[in-house]
């Protein structure tokens, strides 16, 4: 089993201060439990450490001196400098709040620390820690093996799987299943003549795993209090929402579970024509009056766009008695909205937004992505974590971030639509995804990136084939509103080829 690499940048720009606190935090993780493979780097400049952030997939905290100094040219005037000699002069090269920001707004799950004066505690610490901050330590602090084992713990927190975890753990105890389901374990299979072969292909641990909700150390996804709620907490933070919840029947049912909630029989809706069928059957559900807005069509290459962003706005102000308005960003073609304008319009008439992410859970985590739905200001955001994380086919998240939540509705409805006997790998799959995308998530995405490039190339250098570019895939009316596309999604124009769909499907 492959065990991970993890470092931690220290960002100071005094080069005798940094090197001893590389020397003794390595040699503190040399010598402690190291699980995560622990390793501490330097920079001695703001721009140095946030190259290093964006090239280095394997950086999961950084501590940032709250000083940060550039020398200039020229001597000082005092006479007397740190070696006895003249000193030259040094200006402030960015505020700590400043260079916490700029993290966060490239890696905004990595850990930050910040290196402070302790005399200065109390007017540091109020300012940044109004930032994503994780904690601090005095600048004098010499207690190395303290230091580590403090960013030891909070990469530990952050690596948590409190639901697979309690699974696992129960599953490997071996207890006797005297509940459902009727397998028990995998025992009817096990010894069948007729039967076994599934036993035996599936594997053990997918019956030992199938569970009952009678296992109260597992929680209740109906009703979570435990080891489920801990773990759609910890999704919240990592997706930076108010609350997520884990959904077992895909994005489809997610979609219909908040129309319900917010949408009352005979209350108007806006929704794109081409939103995905889950949505018209919430407007059914719900007994709403829907608005439809038609979408762009790219006619040559039978690509549906987004909705024209003048026919959104026009919409939002001609309809100001909407309770929602439902969008689809990204496409299955990675088209995206400039969402932010279109939700502050909304907002502006007190209408809320669910943006239906269904093909685009992973782009929290890479900073070309991004923004998301929710940092564009999306009240709700449905994601397939199944399509482009590694959760199993029909676990999803539901994020929310609207301050005005009626949760108790919300829960009524998402259990309207959840089975009393939810499986339990399913929700295990969606705690891990989670964790997959905090931990290594950058690192993967940009290799995705990178590969997503190549293959661009590599397709277009047949000559037989052609990858659309955005400007292909935009239809006119939308080509002035700001859509971008998903890198990871790649379309390929095969006219050229000589083949049909068809026959080139069958060769594949």
């Amino acid at each position: 089993m492959s065990k991970p690499t993890s470092k931690v940048l220290v960002i100071n720009d005094e080069p005798l201060i940094l090197k001893d606190l590389l020397k003794g935090l390595n040699a503190a993780a040399r010598t402690l439990d190291n699980p995560f493979g622990l390793t501490f780097i330097g920079a001695l400049t703001a721009r140095e450490g946030l190259q290093l952030i964006e090239k280095d997939g394997d950086i999961q905290t950084v501590i940032v001196d709250d000083k940060l100094y550039a020398v200039q040219e020229g001597p000082r005037k005092t006479p007397v400098g740190r070696n006895g000699g003249k000193e030259p002069p040094r200006s402030l090269q960015v505020s700590a709040l400043k260079l916490v920001q700029k993290i966060t707004a490239l890696r905004p799950e990595l850990d930050i620390y910040i290196l402070i004066e302790k005399e200065k505690e109390d007017q540091v610490v109020d300012v940044l820690f109004a930032e994503a901050v994780d904690g601090y330590f005095y600048r004098e602090e010499r207690d190395y093996r303290g230091m580590y084992r403090i960013l030891n713990a909070q990469i530990a927190e952050r690596a948590r799987t409190p639901f697979y975890d309690a699974l696992r753990a129960y599953v490997l105890s071996a207890k006797d299943a005297w509940h459902t389901p009727g397998h028990s374990s995998g025992d009817s299979l096990r010894g069948s003549p007729w039967v076994n072969e599934f036993y035996e292909f599936m594997g053990e641990h997918v019956f030992d795993a199938d569970l009952s909700v009678s296992v109260k150390a597992l929680d209740s996804l109906l009703e979570p209090t435990g080891v489920i709620a801990e773990a759609q907490q910890m999704a919240a933070k990592a997706f930076g929402a108010r609350k997520t919840f884990f959904a077992t029947n895909g994005t489809s049912t997610a979609n219909k579970v908040i129309l319900q909630t917010l949408i009352a029989p005979g209350e108007k809706l806006l929704l794109d024509r081409n939103c995905h069928k889950s949505v018209h059957h919430g407007v059914v559900l719900s007994g709403a009056r829907p608005v439809y807005l038609d979408s762009s069509v790219n006619r040559k290459y039978g690509v549906f766009g987004p909705v024209p962003k003048k026919t959104l706005l026009r919409a939002i102000e001609e309809h100001p008695d909407a309770q929602l308005l439902v969008l689809t960003s990204c496409t299955y073609d990675g088209l995206r909205y400039d969402l932010k304008p279109i939700i502050d319009a909304a907002h502006a008439r007190n209408i809320k937004v669910l943006i239906d992410e269904a093909w685009f859970s992973h782009a929290r985590f890479h900073p070309d992505l991004r923004p998301t739905a929710l940092e564009s200001g999306a009240d709700y955001a449905t994601q397939s974590a199944h399509k482009t994380l590694s959760a199993f086919s029909q676990a999803a998240f539901i994020h929310v971030n609207d301050a005005g939540f009626k949760e108790h509705l919300f829960r009524e409805n998402f259990n309207m639509h959840t089975s009393t006997s939810p499986m339990y790998s399913l929700i295990a799959s969606l705690d891990v995804s989670r964790k997959q995308a905090v931990m290594e998530g950058y690192k993967l995405l940009a290799r995705t990136l990178m590969l997503a490039d190549e293959l661009r190339q590599q397709i277009d250098s047949t000559g037989a084939f052609r990858v659309l570019t955005l400007e292909d895939l935009l239809p006119d009316e939308v080509k002035d509103d700001g859509i971008r596309l998903d890198p990871t999604k790649i379309t390929v124009d095969i006219s050229a080829c000589g083949m049909t769909v068809d026959e080139l499907q069958q060769e594949l």
